[in-house]
C-alpha cells in the first residue's frame, strides 16, 4: 500500500477516533458525581447539612439539598451528554464551594498516607486536587462538546436538519444521516 494511502487512512481514523475521546471524560465526571450524591443520600441529607452547619455554610439545610440534586441530576446529564455547557456551571460552582470550605486547608494532594495498619494504608483528609481535576474534564467536555451518543450531539443535529430544510426548501439527507458539529474536527 502506498504510504500516502496508508496516512490518508491513518489520519481518518485518527480523526473519528478523536470524536470519541470526550466519553471516558463524560462517563467518569458522570458517574463520579452521581456516586457523591448517592453517598449523601445514603447517610441522609440531613448529616450532611449537619457537616456543612459546622462548616459555617449559611442555609446549611437548603445548600444540603440544592448540593446533592446537583450531583445526583448533574451526574445524569453528564452521563447522558445533555445540557452539558449548562450543568456545568452549579456543578463547577459546588466543586468551587467544597474546594474552598472543605479541601483547601489540606493542600493539594489529594493522598496522603497516615501510616498503615494491620497492612492496609490509613489516609489523611484529600486536598483539593481531584476538585480541580472534575473541572478541568468539565471544561474539557464544555470546549471539545458532549460527543457522539450524547442528548446534546442529537439535539444540534436536528436544528442543523431544520436550517438545512428552511434554508433550502429540502430535507438533506447529509444532515439527517451523519453527524455535524462544529466542535468537531470531522464529519462522519
Amino acid at each position: 500500500m502506498p504510504i500516502i494511502h496508508r496516512c490518508a487512512i491513518e489520519g481518518r481514523v485518527l480523526s473519528t477516533m478523536k470524536r470519541y475521546a470526550v466519553l471516558p471524560l463524560r462517563a467518569i465526571i458522570g458517574a463520579g458525581f452521581i456516586q457523591h450524591g448517592w453517598s449523601k443520600i445514603a447517610k441522609g441529607p440531613d448529616a450532611f447539612a449537619g457537616i456543612l452547619q459546622a462548616l459555617h455554610v449559611p442555609f446549611a439545610h437548603l445548600t444540603a439539598y440544592l448540593t446533592i440534586s446537583v450531583e445526583l441530576l448533574g451526574g445524569a446529564a453528564f452521563l447522558a451528554g445533555a445540557f452539558v455547557v449548562w450543568v456545568s456551571v452549579p456543578s463547577i460552582f459546588v466543586l468551587l464551594t467544597a474546594m474552598f470550605t472543605v479541601h483547601l486547608p489540606y493542600g493539594f494532594s489529594s493522598i496522603k498516607i497516615k501510616g498503615i495498619v494491620d497492612g492496609r494504608a490509613q489516609f489523611g483528609p484529600p486536598g483539593y486536587e481531584c476538585d480541580l481535576l472534575y473541572i478541568a474534564g468539565m471544561l474539557t467536555l464544555v470546549f471539545l462538546g458532549s460527543g457522539p451518543w450524547s442528548v446534546d450531539d442529537y439535539r444540534l443535529r436536528r436544528r442543523l436538519g431544520r436550517v438545512v430544510e428552511n434554508f433550502c426548501g429540502w430535507r438533506s439527507n447529509f444532515v439527517t444521516k451523519r453527524t455535524i458539529s462544529p466542535r468537531y474536527d470531522n464529519i462522519s
